[in-house]
């Protein structure tokens, strides 16, 4: 559909309308295509015409089809002209206040006049992620089977808290999991089935963020942890401590207050470029051994595959060892780089898994799973279930009763859900593991492009070892350039690069400096997008210098 155009069916509807002064001016102001048509002296004649003529159908399967048509059309239009639009948006806090009424409208539009207001005041306040020109943060990946995916379980709004509420969608996230699994190549005592058909020990949930993925085995881990020490009560908590690197998402810190631990317990290991910013097992060994000394109780570790800041991996295998001789839980968070291990040549920073006791991976931002998809996987499905089943009197039935059935709601802090498994199944089913794997290492090839591009330019240097699709680079101190005008200048770069509005980046902090993240991986990006951002990136550079 042209932009602003009625479509037929809006074009049908409105000639049926009985021709009042309202109704007239309605018919003007599409004409005239104003954003003002939910004014309700403009659609106050509609109404009284509508509610004689047709109760409200908002299912009305001729509707469906129109809106959903026109939508679409507005999608495909979105992402082929994305790419020249700004990545970061020119607007003013507060701005969309003044694009529209402070109060709902009274009375309804027709569909075409919502899409034009989408699109003549909303699309211009958005930081376009699905934007090729977009570098600034781990990739929102997309395509087009996710989408028809979502779109599909959106129109079967099923809400699977049970099995007997949803089989089909209950089994399928199970099947989506353990096709998931699969590509990782996790252990069998991941999975709630074995290769063979057995039921295992292992279980999986599809939740929305990492976050969530944090604190239910946070709570699984604290609730063990009371239970070891014989104590079900809150008052057992000042005792128990948990440890991550300082380069861990600033996610877990957030999750461990949310689950009840006492900030002072919660261990922050610095790293730094000796360990290339990883966590090292021997600060860790050391920080729990002191910690058990005063008479604590080391409850969870937190091992990052893909640090957010520089992409850093740290040891599972390491980990797990040291944390298994306190007793502690082992969560391994592989949010971003944890997609990559599907190809056999990253797999390798998974080694050690087998150890640990929970890991989750978000195929919406590697996998072309749009959000949010975030695959969350236990050693010991009970363990979690425990801390988070509920079993009112009205959810009760004979599937559950008989335990051959996964109750998903217990592996969640909510009861509903929506059917997220259906477009993870359909990206796996209609891509297959080699578009997978091929979309992954074209991603990696652009950015081992961006780093040897940086490395030719003596003004700029690599921060630290390219980890899969991101680069940590910076304008380095040299000369007259000291580190903390080095630091400026970096800030003041990347302020020029975003007001271009033809790149976005963002930075981040490593021992102290300020540096830039240029991550690969939106879903439009082709190389020729990599080597224009380095241009600008030299451009910007060189009327900076000149300054």
């Amino acid at each position: 559909a042209a932009p602003n155009k009625p479509s037929k069916h809006s074009r049908k509807r409105a000639s049926t309308y009985v021709c009042r002064p309202g109704q007239k001016l309605l018919r003007r102001a599409i004409q005239m295509g104003s954003s003002n048509t939910t004014n309700p002296t403009v659609f106050s004649g509609i109404a009284a015409a509508d509610d004689v003529k047709e109760p409200f159908r908002p299912l009305k399967p001729e509707d469906v089809r129109s809106y959903i048509h026109e939508a679409v059309d507005f999608i495909c239009d979105y992402y082929t002209t994305v790419e020249s639009m700004p990545v970061l948006p020119d607007v003013k806090p507060g701005y969309l206040q003044h694009e529209f009424m402070a109060s709902p409208p009274t009375y309804p539009a027709p569909f075409h006049v919502t899409m034009k207001e989408l699109k003549a005041s909303i699309i211009p306040g958005m930081t376009h992620w699905a934007s090729p020109n977009f570098f600034a943060f781990f990739p929102a990946t997309n395509s087009a089977v996710a989408i028809a995916g979502d779109l599909i379980a959106s129109a079967m709004n099923t809400v699977g808290f049970t099995w007997q509420a949803a089989p089909a969608a209950t089994e399928l996230e199970v099947l989506a999991l353990n096709w998931l699994a699969q590509l990782l190549h996790l252990p069998d005592t991941f999975m709630s089935h074995t290769a063979t058909g057995d039921r295992g020990t292992g279980g999986a949930v599809i939740l929305g963020t990492t976050s969530e993925a944090m604190l239910v085995t946070l709570v699984a881990a604290r609730d063990a942890a009371l239970r070891r020490s014989g104590s079900v009560r809150v008052f057992g908590m000042p005792g128990l401590v948990v440890y991550a690197g300082d380069q861990t998402h600033s996610t877990f810190f957030k999750a461990c207050r949310l689950a009840g631990f006492d900030p002072a317990n919660i261990r922050s290991i610095p790293a730094g470029p000796e360990t290339q910013y990883a966590l090292d097992p021997a600060k860790l060994l050391e920080a729990m051994q002191a910690d058990v000394d005063v008479g604590l109780v080391p409850t969870y570790v937190c091992a990052t595959v893909g640090t957010t800041s520089s992409n850093a991996v740290d040891p599972v295998g390491a980990v797990a060892d040291i944390a298994a001789s306190f007793g502690a839980w082992v969560h391994v968070d592989a949010a971003y780089a944890g997609s990559a291990c599907i190809c056999p040549e990253f797999r390798h920073h998974l080694n050690g898994v087998e150890l640990v006791d929970s890991i989750s991976v978000s195929p919406h931002k590697w996998l072309l799973t749009c959000l949010d998809c975030t695959c969350l996987y236990v050693r010991d499905a009970h363990r979690l279930s425990d801390s988070m089943e509920t079993n009112p009197e009205y959810l009760k039935n004979d599937a559950t009763d008989s335990h051959e059935v996964t109750d998903l709601k217990d592996m969640q802090i909510g009861l509903g859900r929506r059917f997220r498994g259906l477009k993870l199944w359909m990206v796996m089913r209609t891509y297959g593991t080699a578009k997978l794997q091929e979309h992954i290492r074209s991603d990696v090839n652009m950015a081992k492009l961006f780093e040897g591009l940086v490395r030719t330019d003596h003004r700029f240097e690599v921060v630290v070892p390219r980890n899969f699709a991101m680069v940590c680079f910076r304008i380095k101190a040299r000369g007259a350039i000291t580190e903390e005008a080095a630091d400026e200048v970096n800030r003041v770069l990347m302020k020029n690069l975003n007001k271009t509005g033809k790149a976005y980046f963002a930075h981040t902090v490593l021992s102290d400096r300020i540096l830039l993240r240029f991550a690969v991986g939106s879903s439009l990006q082709e190389e020729r997008h990599v080597r224009s951002a380095w241009e600008l990136i030299k451009r910007t550079t060189n009327d900076l210098m000149m300054d």
